[in-house]
């Protein structure tokens, strides 16, 4: 697992009541992106991915833009260790 890398992302902006989860959930499977995704009660998404470096990169270009009902103003990125996560879940 040495080859992985572990993204914890807040996005803010439009991002809840417009399929952010769901869509962040259906990007990750196509790149084969572990972790999970999450609504906070202050109106932003929390994520953790893990993957390869390259698909995780991928990932968070995706964040910015995110589905197509989002206005995204921010994306903030903390790298962390890998936990070796198995899968991708909306958690609620």
């Amino acid at each position: 697992m040495t080859d992985r890398v572990q993204a914890h992302v807040y996005v803010s902006g439009r991002v809840q009541g417009v399929f952010y989860r769901s869509e962040t959930r259906s990007t990750a499977d196509k790149l084969g992106i572990d972790g999970w995704v999450c609504n906070l009660p202050d109106g932003r998404v929390e994520a953790v991915f893990e993957g390869k470096k390259t698909t995780v990169e991928a990932m968070l270009n995706w964040c910015h833009q995110g589905s197509p009902a989002a206005q995204v103003n921010e994306v903030t990125v903390d790298y962390t260790q890998p936990q070796g996560i198995s899968g991708f879940q909306v958690r609620t």
